[in-house]
């Protein structure tokens, strides 16, 4: 395991220890989607290969990533810039939405 794969799981337990005490707003993050929605799917749910589905993962999950992509942890110069302009609570937000999405 890479030491930033090692870190990057350690950062999902993290917030998935923290639980629901930053618990996005569903609606806002549907709304907030819009832009995700062109690669990744309206539903949570690529047509492409080359982008992955969301429908399915937890909301720990989407908050690591792109708090990782925003910070430049995690290096993929689209998803960097697509979460560069995200807030925390943006972040929060369509985490939440995410996790209601069915794969």
């Amino acid at each position: 395991m890479s030491k930033f794969s090692y870190l990057f799981s350690c950062g999902v337990a993290l917030l998935m220890a923290a639980g629901s005490a930053a618990a996005g707003d569903a609606e806002a993050g549907k709304a907030k989607f819009g832009t995700c929605a062109g690669c990744h799917g309206a539903n949570g749910v690529s047509a492409s290969p080359a982008n992955p589905s969301l429908a399915g993962k937890d909301e720990a999950y989407i908050k690591a990533a792109l708090t990782a992509y925003k910070t430049g942890a995690k290096d993929n110069a689209t998803m960097k810039a697509m979460a560069a302009g995200l807030s925390d609570a943006d972040i929060d937000n369509i985490a939440a939405y995410v996790a209601t999405l069915k794969p």
